[in-house]
Parts: structure tokens; C-alpha cells; sequence
């Protein structure tokens, strides 16, 4: 009878440290509000060492977060909305576009809804060096974003005044809007479908409509377009 329920009391011990122990293993796989899934998390599950690549480097590796909606009304950590690290934005583009072909200095202003570039080149053919700035730029920030570039190296100086500014700053509608038609002087590369110019801008938009200044851009460049072809 006494072994008997000794043998109980280790199994019930085993199964409550497995219990635990899985426990343990489901905290670290599903942190902070209990929702985030990050694979990387497991590495002895879904990769040796945590790289899935020969040269051990990170940025090789694919991304990949899942996320389940929370049980909880007022889980607020789950609900957060992410937010776009404008600044970090910013540093990305004028990192990636330094690096093409005959562009020697390059400034970038994010804003919420306008990505401005200004940058100084040597380049022979001055529409296909905006055409690579524009799409580099475009690649780095949200798809409803509208992007602007000018070689006129006087637009790095101006665009550099307004980076202490904000989108809650006084006119500031109006001071970009005047900036963006002194860049749209400057070749601004390949409308980008049908429906939209170079510059991002479409018709039919929800969230804005073309000024006359944007839509002439519009149709200046997609006449340009289909002469080409």
C-alpha cells in the first residue's frame, strides 16, 4: 500500500513539473500581453542557434510576428497601434539612397503624409537617378505616402529648416505645399501605375484632393510615359 502510493506521489510530482516546466515554455513563446508570437523566441524549435542562414547573420533571416486578437477589452499593450519612427524613416532613405550610383549627398524630410528628398548628383541623366530616388524612398515608408525629390542642391538647405518642425506646427500645410511645387521642378522619374503620377498621387483619393499645380505634374508626366513607349 505504501509503495503504491508512493508511486502515485512521483508520478503526480513528475506530471506537475511537466506542467510547470510547459508553463514556463508558453511565457517566453507568447510575452509581454500573452498575444505575440515571434518565432525567434524558439530557436530550439524553428532554427539551429536561432540562424537560418550559413553566415550567422541576423540580417539574412526572415521576419515573422503573429499576433491573436486579446480576450481582454482593456488589454491596452495588445491594442496599441504601432506608430512610424519618422526620424528612423528618414535615416533609412538618405542610408539607402547615398548609395546609388552618382548621388553624392542626400537630405530627407519625413512628415505624416509626404516623404521630401533632396539631393545633389552628377548624373548624366538626371530622370533616371529621380526615378531609382523616388522608388528607394517610396520602399521605405507606408504605401499612402506621397514622395518628392529634387536635385536643386538650394532644396537640401530648405527642407533641413523645417526638421525642428511638427504636423501640429502653425501654416505648416502651406509652407510644404510651396516647397513641393519648387521640387516638382526638378524631374521626379516614372509615374508609378496608371492610376497614379510619379509622385504617388492618384485621383480619387479618400484621404486629399490634387491641387491644379499636382495634377498638371500628373498629366505632364503621363504624357511623357506613353511617348516613351
Amino acid at each position: 500500500m505504501i509503495k503504491t502510493k508512493l508511486a502515485i506521489s512521483v508520478v503526480g510530482l513528475s506530471l506537475l513539473t511537466a506542467c510547470q516546466y510547459g508553463a514556463e515554455e508558453d511565457a517566453q513563446f507568447l510575452h509581454e500581453s500573452g498575444n505575440t508570437i515571434n518565432v525567434q523566441d524558439r530557436t530550439d524549435l524553428y532554427n539551429e542557434e536561432g540562424h537560418t542562414n550559413l553566415n550567422n547573420s541576423k540580417s539574412a533571416n526572415f521576419g515573422y510576428v503573429r499576433h491573436q486578437k486579446s480576450g481582454i477589452a482593456q488589454d491596452v499593450t495588445f491594442t496599441r497601434t504601432p506608430g512610424l519612427d519618422r526620424e528612423q524613416a528618414a535615416n533609412t532613405i538618405s542610408s539607402l539612397i547615398v548609395q546609388l550610383p552618382n548621388v553624392e549627398d542626400v537630405a530627407t524630410l519625413v512628415t505624416d503624409e509626404e516623404v521630401l528628398v533632396a539631393y545633389e548628383t552628377d548624373s548624366d541623366n538626371r530622370f533616371e537617378t529621380a526615378d531609382q530616388v523616388k522608388k528607394t524612398a517610396l520602399s521605405a515608408v507606408p504605401r499612402y505616402y506621397h514622395v518628392y525629390v529634387s536635385d536643386d542642391v538650394n532644396m537640401i538647405q530648405q527642407i533641413e529648416a523645417f526638421s525642428p518642425l511638427d504636423s501640429n506646427s502653425r501654416d505648416i500645410d502651406q509652407i510644404l505645399n510651396k516647397t513641393i511645387k519648387e521640387m516638382l521642378k526638378s524631374p521626379q522619374g516614372r509615374a508609378l501605375n496608371k492610376g497614379e503620377n510619379a509622385n504617388g498621387e492618384g485621383y480619387g483619393e479618400m484621404n486629399e484632393e490634387l491641387d491644379d499645380d499636382m495634377k498638371d505634374n500628373y498629366e505632364k508626366t503621363r504624357f511623357k510615359q506613353k511617348t516613351k513607349e
